[in-house]
């Protein structure tokens, strides 16, 4: 159990540093530096256009940046927040590292509307979605 504890704790910590790393280098250079593949190739948005825009945001306490730059992620955020809470506390507890059969429906509906609003968001009648 200790050592799954710690596993979880290096995992969470590396994760950090990265983010952390990335955002340093994206305040230096004045802009996020991953660009979205999908959209540079097809024109349309995906459903994580936006995402580096809406981390650096709420790195700066900036809720409302946040949410324009991707509604339906920081919408879902403190769902997928609590779903790896419990898989982790699951993970530490009993080694188990597949979700629970009421998780995977969670994670299936969190596709199942991020796939929606990927499609939602390149419609014109739904251009306020686009990433500002």
């Amino acid at each position: 159990m200790k050592e799954r504890f710690y596993t979880i704790c290096k995992w969470v910590c590396r994760l950090l540093a990265a983010g952390l790393l990335y955002a340093w280098v994206c305040r230096t250079v004045g802009r996020p530096l991953i660009p979205c593949v999908f959209h540079a190739l097809t024109g349309w948005y995906c459903p994580g256009c936006g995402v580096s825009r809406m981390c650096l945001a709420l790195l700066r306490l900036d809720f409302g940046a946040a949410f324009c730059a991707n509604r339906a992620l920081f919408l879902l955020l403190p769902v997928g927040g609590v779903l790896a809470v419990q898989m982790a506390v699951r993970y530490v507890r009993t080694g188990e590292r597949q979700p629970t059969h009421r998780q995977q429906k969670v994670l299936t509906g969190i596709l199942v509307l991020l796939v929606l609003f990927g499609v939602l968001r390149n419609l014109p009648v739904f251009s306020y979605l686009k990433p500002i």
